[in-house]
């Protein structure tokens, strides 16, 4: 089926209270898991690529993403992950990712903003939707403290920023970390959440969402978050599972050896994530309303 946008994938899953997962694409393999399940599972799909993957891979990892999603039997949409850039975003684009993400979160906000917009100009205008982020989200590699004091989304600047950017969704601080949390700990903050889904009322997105507690998920999930970004949790029992197989049979090599324990254990934490999310038998809802199934252009 044609690629859906992911604008129209997360403000479906806004208006029925479900959350699409966003599962990091760390190599072919990973593509053909994420889509088997999701289609066993009848649900709605985001493949997303981070950087440093699409420098690993090169541009070839789209336009296999892309044929694997043009054969699926569900809506998938194909997103560039943590663009840190103009010249990210265009490359992106021009492999045929439908979706972008642009991180100027660093930056100053009206720095963010100015960055934000012109992405949006340029990807609207090419039919490419666009989400954005603006707080501070943590990462493992900081230091509790460091993780501790990140800023959290504001209502109020959140308003201003998508009323002047236009981006499509929008990735909120609200105590998540990318990455296993350093103390073993976490602190999403539902109260933020709620005041910011009030305010906005549009599709919010949730990055860190491994290693969290699961009715944590359920009730962002129910206050706003409709995209939900995965990447350590399906990344950690893959290569344990390859780690596994090497131990237990140390002298075989073929693929078709290797491969299978790794797969299964990565299916079974991308299944037990796409019900989470309540995603699973959503994919009719789609097809309900065929006439916004477009293709790319």
């Amino acid at each position: 089926m044609p690629l859906v946008s992911t604008k129209q994938l997360v403000t479906t899953a806004y208006q029925n209270k479900f959350a699409v997962g966003a599962f990091n694409v760390g190599n072919s393999e990973f593509v053909k898991n994420i889509i088997a399940v999701a289609e066993e599972l009848e649900s709605p799909v985001i493949l997303e690529i981070h950087p440093l993957e699409y420098e690993l891979m090169g541009s070839a990892i789209f336009k296999y993403i892309r044929e694997a999603a043009l054969t699926a039997t569900i809506p998938v949409a194909i997103h560039l992950d943590h663009a840190r850039n103009m010249a990210d975003v265009l490359r992106a684009i021009q492999d045929q990712a439908n979706s972008v993400m642009i991180d100027s979160s660093g930056l100053p906000f009206e720095e963010n903003l100015k960055t934000t917009k012109q992405v949006v100009e340029v990807a609207h205008s090419v039919g490419v939707s666009v989400e954005a982020e603006l707080g501070s989200i943590g990462n493992r590699k900081f230091t509790e403290d460091q993780n501790m004091g990140r800023i959290y989304t504001d209502p109020e600047s959140a308003k201003q920023f998508v009323t002047e950017t236009g981006v499509d969704d929008l990735a909120v601080a609200i105590g998540t970390v990318h990455g296993p949390y350093p103390s073993g700990e976490n602190d999403i903050r539902i109260d933020i959440l709620k005041q910011l889904n009030e305010t906005l009322q549009m599709p919010l997105v949730l990055h860190g969402g491994s290693d969290n507690p699961d009715n944590k998920i359920r009730e962002a999930i129910q206050n706003g978050i409709s995209k939900v970004n995965i990447s350590t949790d399906i990344k950690v029992p893959f290569y344990h599972g390859i780690a596994k197989t090497v131990a237990d049979k140390p002298g075989e090599y073929e693929p078709w050896i290797m491969m299978p324990y790794a797969d299964e254990a990565q299916k079974k934490v991308i299944a037990e994530k796409i019900r989470l999310f309540g995603s699973d038998h959503k994919s009719k809802l789609y097809f309900e309303d065929a006439k916004r199934l477009t293709p790319y252009f």
